[in-house]
């Protein structure tokens, strides 16, 4: 019989001398251009994922400005000017004794149908669940709306055939408008100028992130491309110069795109800052006119209507002034001349003469020098909305493409570095 000698197998190698032996290869050359392979890929995959992230946030937020926080906001203006410009026009058609004014009508029914307009592309913006809670701004507005108008042709139809109870109506229905619906569009226009405020925050600020990765795996190409000319002798490694150069111009170009961004966003916040002291501007004149317009519906008993009068109508001078509106300062001017004479009449008994100064379409009367302030508001409004947009359009243009090219530029960084590496790897075969 033959004797089957067994022989002793060689003991694994436990995980210290693993450990070593790992350490000991990355002393040499092979091991330390594979640990910087390993290196440049895992930085420019990070380069391309984060990059692509965050300029995808800052278009999303630049696309909330575009589609929806500027356009609510607008929205929202439109609804507070719109509400308060129907109910002075309603006032104003009551003051105006005998045949009803058809243009004071017709600009009536036209504030009305803008705010439910407006109403209704605030309500379409919105998640059911934002409207589920109720007692929201929204909510007060579409319900309470048609209360108003009800009031409102109500005492229209008993002002027409003489009754005096229509003036109690026009007072219920410009009470629920300054007590209810005008209040609801003030908290919705403050809620859409923080959202929009929110927005710009998001698409502004320095690319920090980005910019960090970008100059740490330039870094890195740098001490490769140092660490290989003084292993190799070789001056040029086209591959790792190729991945060099789509790193400088990833970074590059998120910071010009960014950059650009930036101002773009921050000459939209000057704007947004302009658009809210016009705004605020022209409530006050809309404020002023319904309590000049109030004080004669309630014939005797419009002293609180008055003393607010007095206590905005002033301001409206200096606001005009900061906003730049020489023409509807002197028409504020006008204004306030004929004001003082309305009133002169009203106090003095001559009730006739003060409603015609009031709401007459006399050229030197009330209203007509009203609707010249508030024109002239309106035309500032719309220019600085239209630079608004224009700017959140040019910022937009600045990121278009900068996610797909920031990716492929890391594909173009990743696989330079490692073709650049593999051809001084096989000289080690």
């Amino acid at each position: 019989m033959t004797a089957i000698v067994e022989t002793d197998r060689p003991a694994r190698p436990t995980r210290a001398e693993r450990v070593a032996e790992l350490n000991s290869l990355a002393r040499t050359t092979p091991g330390v251009l594979t640990v910087l392979t390993g290196a440049l890929v895992l930085v420019s995959i990070l380069v391309g994922v984060l990059t692509a992230v965050g300029v995808r946030g800052r278009s999303a937020a630049l696309e909330d400005l575009a589609q929806r926080s500027g356009p609510l906001s607008v929205a929202a203006q439109d609804i507070y000017r719109a509400l308060s410009d129907a109910d002075v026009t309603a006032t104003s058609a009551f003051l105006s004794s005998g045949a009803e004014s058809a243009e004071l009508r017709n600009r009536y029914l036209t504030d009305i149908a803008q705010a439910e307009s407006a109403i209704a592309v605030a309500v379409a913006a919105r998640e059911p669940a934002e409207m589920s809670v109720g007692d929201g701004p929204l909510d007060v507005l579409s319900t309470r709306l048609s209360v108003y108008t009800g009031i409102i042709e109500r005492a229209r139809a008993n002002n027409l055939q003489g009754f005096p109870v229509g003036a109690s109506d026009q007072q219920m229905a410009s009470n629920l408008m300054r007590t209810e619906l005008l209040p609801a569009a003030e908290e919705l226009f403050a809620a859409e100028s923080a959202r929009l405020a929110a927005d710009q925050d998001r698409a502004d600020g320095f690319p920090v992130v980005e910019v960090v990765l970008g100059i740490i795996a330039l870094a890195i190409l740098i001490i490769t491309q140092v660490y290989l000319r003084r292993t190799t002798r070789r001056v040029f490694n086209v591959g790792l110069l190729v991945a060099t150069g789509a790193a400088l111009v990833s970074v590059l170009w998120v910071l010009i795109a960014v950059l650009g961004v930036s101002h773009n966003v921050d000459q939209s916040r000057a704007g947004s800052e302009r658009i809210g002291e016009l705004t605020e501007t022209r409530i006050a004149a809309l404020t002023a006119r319904a309590n000049e317009t109030l004080t004669l519906v309630a014939r005797g008993s419009g002293g609180a209507f008055n003393d607010e009068f007095d206590e905005i109508f002033p301001g409206l001078e200096s606001r005009l002034g900061e906003a730049g509106l020489p023409d509807a300062e002197t028409a504020w001017a006008k204004w306030k001349q004929v004001h003082d004479e309305l009133r002169e009449a009203d106090d003095g008994g001559d009730y006739g003469r003060a409603v015609d100064l009031a709401v007459g379409e006399d050229a030197n009367g009330a209203r007509t020098h009203f609707d010249a302030v508030d024109e002239d508001l309106g035309t500032a409004l719309g220019e600085s909305n239209t630079v608004f947009t224009d700017e959140i359009s040019q910022a937009s243009n600045a990121v278009t493409g900068t996610v797909i090219g920031v990716i492929v530029l890391a594909v173009l960084m990743a696989v330079g570095s490692a073709t650049g590496i593999w051809q001084r790897l096989k000289e080690y075969r």
